[in-house]
Parts: structure tokens; sequence; C-alpha cells
């Protein structure tokens, strides 16, 4: 959210992190609703959210049965965070697409959570 709202104290560090991405940037339905839902809809940030959605600025993973059981899984495993189903689908989608990259201003949250990629658990590197 912090991207698209330059209301957000976070908004200039998220926009310079951005510019300096040259991975792609992949997020799931779930992170989506909770970004839309935090922004007012007829503010600049929601405006912005959807237009970068609509110009490719991002892919949508989409979740499959056995990945929202992952991701139900998760938030039954990190319970004393809470893990929300946001959180719990990036986690999910990085095990599925073998990457421990994210970029979140969710720091706490993800230094604790774990991708388990073949058989061992990975720490996220927070971009």
């Amino acid at each position: 959210m912090a991207l698209f709202d330059p209301l957000d104290g976070s908004h200039l560090g998220a926009k310079k992190t951005l510019a300096g991405l040259a991975d792609r940037l992949v997020t799931t339905v779930p992170v989506l609703t909770e970004a839309f839902h935090l922004l007012d809809p007829s503010s600049q940030g929601a405006q912005s959210l959807r237009r970068f959605v609509v110009q490719r600025g991002l892919e949508l993973w989409w979740m499959s049965d056995r990945s929202l059981h992952r991701a139900f899984r998760l938030m039954d495993d990190y319970a004393d965070q809470p893990m929300n189903l946001g959180d719990a689908s990036l986690v999910a989608a990085a095990e599925s697409l073998r990457t421990t990259k994210v970029f979140t201003i969710d720091r706490g949250d993800f230094r604790t959570y774990r991708a388990k990629i073949g058989r061992t658990l990975r720490s996220f590197t927070i971009l």
C-alpha cells in the first residue's frame, strides 16, 4: 500500500526500492484485496494501484487448491504471530516460485516467516 499512497510515511522509500528492482513483481489476490481494503476506493492510492495492475507493473500468482491449503497450514503454524491470509499467500507463492525475495514494509513478520523450498526452511530477503 505504501508504494501507492503518497500520504504513507513509507511511500518515498517504497518508490525508491521499486526503481532499483530488476526482478519481476508477483503478488496474490489476497494481498491485492487487503491493499484495496486499506486504501480509500476514490483515493489517488487506489487509482495508482489499479493503474499499476492494469499496466502489468506486477503479475498475479493465482492460488490453486493446494496452495490455499498450504496458506491455511501456514496460518496455523504461525498462529502466535498471527499470520493473515495475505502474508500466508505470499509465503505459499514464494515456495511455489522457489524464491525468498519479498518487497514489503512488513519487515517484522517476514523476518520470522520461513519458506520451505525443497527440504529446507529459508529466511526471506526483504527488499
